[in-house]
């Protein structure tokens, strides 16, 4: 039975209970008992399997057959759910960086954004969020849907301090200083506790969206103390264990609880009073106590009751973008549902299957293992206990051994683990996850001539599916997380987070596998292209940016260094380049020399050819005229016939000397050619 407690006197009375409250009350919570009726009728069952499944808890109801009496659970698919949840929360805190805000293209001032960055870094560190969003994803992956509540708190904050003791120089006393901070939390919230209305598939399309779960009673005390709640009779009460976030444990503590209902969205309009002393008119537009009439008028509010009875808070949204404090992850969605699909449930046949061949082996041991005896009953000494173990005397009735007889049920099959086998590398091919013992098996050289190859294609269709996956993690839950806590700390916190209008947009990186991959790919590209190659540096610094090493940031800023210029060295690159152009300019300048040397020897050569062509010629003139006076002088003029030989005589002579005179002057020719060249 749960503790009964006094009626709590708060030096004030109870506030009045109005018929807005109640009809408010059973408005919210009618809402909240259909959307339950129908979430745990199609999915209560399932989530039960699944979380037995994870945690590896038998329950008789997940016997694959009657006669079954081996109760082993495979790791299997827990190894598939871990794996999902390290790979998606390393590409979100495995750089550091939960995320990085980024300014529209619009917006030419920067720093703005870069100093809310910074602020929603620091505020994420000290808040666990990391903690708390790889819960999230961990519920995701088992039940298909992990949901995060955003709560705004307001935290004493105590700061050690020093101060100066008066009168006292040199004296200081050392205390603590208390101030008030805002702290914007994301609480994870598994879907047992979560309603939505069925007709949505997104939050911000359902009609509102329910957080129901058992507090502790001092909660809501205080909650009364602070003015968070009003002034009203709340007592513990406990109604069973369908609200509990897990169903594993044998017994569940049922004291000091109290059920509460936190609702987020549409409520009709005249049933908050806050609206109704405001002076405005809601007007009729459908008939009286019609469906339509009753979901008229609707806006958005929270609402907060106590054991489906008690109103503990009711008003209109007080958050800025009137946007509601839930977000939802889904690993695969449902096209037209809200709640997705998880790694539990993508393998759940696989398990099934590695689970009956388990105990199939292991019901087979049983019989082939254990002694069994056949006995003739009837030649045992009565009363007698059987039973076979080391030194023990049995008494019989004759011949031992006509009335024993060992009993065998033939032998085990080995096949049954080598198919289970199997049936888990189906399983970890559903879920689109590795299997930590093969891949270091395939690392290490095993698995067939060609594992190189088939392991490059098995960690390519990772890679991309954990693209994907990261994308959608960031799309419908990291974005909508961070503006919302952003808005938050805008809304409530504006001397630390100035009010202005940021629009950003938010990166995560790669997981742990996909950064391996790429790392050797980049590594082997380096090896390809040789020390001295420039994009090596771009490489490594690649590499060391993809990298978990703690200095990470001091390797970076030595490879940036070191590709910054020495300025000695610089120098010294600067006066050998003077020196090459110096030496390169007096190559140039005695080359030239050269060219003007062998053209004036050119124009020479060709100038004692010209003199000489033309004293050949003067020469063969000369030599004509000479001839003619041999021909003329001394003719015997007795013989008829004498001239005629002299000038054909002469005509030989001034042949031959023509052809001399035309071979020097082709000799001549050539030369001036070869020195030309």
């Amino acid at each position: 039975m749960a503790e009964q407690y006094q009626e709590t006197d708060f030096n004030s009375e109870e506030e009045e209970v109005t018929q807005s409250d109640r009809e408010l009350v059973a408005f919210v919570v009618d809402h909240c008992d259909k959307w339950r009726d129908w979430r745990d009728t199609n999915y209560e069952t399932k989530w039960d399997e699944y979380e037995r499944i994870y945690y590896g808890i038998w329950s008789a109801e997940d016997r694959t057959r009657d006669s079954e009496r081996s109760k082993i659970i495979s790791p299997a698919t827990r190894q598939a759910v871990d794996n999902r949840v390290a790979e998606t929360m390393e590409g979100f805190a495995g750089s550091g960086k939960l995320f990085e805000v980024t300014d529209d293209g619009l917006d030419q001032e920067r720093t703005d954004v870069e100093v809310m960055q910074a602020l929603l870094l620091e505020d994420t560190h000290n808040n666990a969020y990391i903690n708390n969003v790889s819960s999230i994803v961990k519920l995701a992956e088992i039940y298909g849907t992990g949901v995060g509540e955003v709560l705004v708190k307001t935290e004493m904050e105590r700061i050690p301090t020093t101060q100066q003791m008066p009168g006292e120089q040199g004296m200081a006393a050392v205390g603590v200083t208390e101030q008030e901070k805002v702290v914007v939390k994301v609480k994870p919230v598994n879907p047992r506790n979560l309603l939505i209305d069925p007709n949505a598939d997104a939050i911000d399309d359902s009609m509102g969206v329910a957080v129901e779960e058992y507090v502790s009673m001092y909660q809501i005390v205080q909650g009364i103390e602070s003015g968070v709640y009003r002034k009203v009779d709340v007592e513990p009460h406990y109604e069973g264990d369908d609200l509990d976030p897990s169903h594993v444990e044998a017994t569940t503590y049922e004291d000091d609880k109290v059920k509460i209902i936190r609702y987020y969205g549409l409520v009709p309009q005249e049933y908050l009073e806050e609206v109704e002393e405001e002076g405005e008119e809601v007007v009729d537009l459908f008939p009286d106590e019609s469906s339509a009439d009753r979901l008229s008028g609707l806006v958005e509010a929270i609402v907060v009751i106590a054991n489906d009875g008690t109103l503990l808070k009711a008003e209109r949204s007080p958050y800025m973008m009137e946007d509601r404090p839930i977000i939802a992850y889904r690993p695969e969605v449902r096209p037209g549902r809200f709640y997705g699909v998880g790694t539990v449930e993508k393998g759940y046949n696989m398990q099934k299957a590695i689970d009956a061949q388990l105990r199939s082996h292991m019901d087979s041991l049983a019989l082939t293992t254990a002694p069994m005896m056949g006995i003739d009953a009837t030649r045992l000494p009565r009363g007698m206990k059987f039973e076979v173990r080391p030194g023990k005397n049995i008494l019989t009735n004759g011949n031992p051994a006509e009335i024993l007889q060992p009993f065998k049920f033939g032998s085990t099959d080995a096949s049954n683990y080598e198919t289970a086998k199997g049936f888990e590398a189906m399983l970890l091919q559903a879920t689109g996850t590795l299997d930590s013992a093969e891949l270091v098996k395939s690392a290490a050289g095993g698995g067939g001539q060609n594992n190189g190859m088939g392991m490059s294609l098995a960690m390519s269709a990772i890679v991309k599916k954990n693209r994907v996956a990261m994308a959608s993690f960031q799309d419908d839950f990291i974005i909508p997380m961070v503006k919302k806590v952003a808005y938050r700390y805008m809304q409530f916190d504006p001397d630390r987070y100035p009010m202005q209008d940021f629009k950003f947009t938010t990166l995560s990186s790669i997981g742990a596998i996909a950064k391996e991959h790429e790392q050797q790919q980049l590594i082997g590209l380096m090896q390809t292209l040789g020390p001295n190659s420039p994009i090596v540096p771009v490489l490594l610094r690649s590499i060391i940016g993809t990298s978990s090493l703690l200095n990470k940031e001091e390797l970076m800023m030595q490879l940036d260094q070191m590709s910054q210029p020495d300025p000695q060295a610089q120098e010294m690159q600067q006066q050998q380049a003077q020196l090459q152009m110096s030496l390169v300019q007096a190559q140039a300048n005695e080359l030239n020399a050269r060219a003007q040397e062998s053209a004036a020897d050119a124009q020479e050569a060709q100038a004692r050819a010209q003199k000489l062509i033309t004293e050949t010629s003067l020469l063969d003139d000369k030599a004509k005229i000479d001839l003619i006076r041999t021909l003329t002088a001394n003719i015997n003029t007795k013989d008829k016939n004498e001239f005629d030989k002299r000038v054909k005589t002469a005509e030989m002579i001034l042949k031959e000397r023509t052809i001399d005179s035309n071979e020097k002057i082709v000799n001549m020719q050539m030369q001036a050619k070869q020195n030309n060249a």
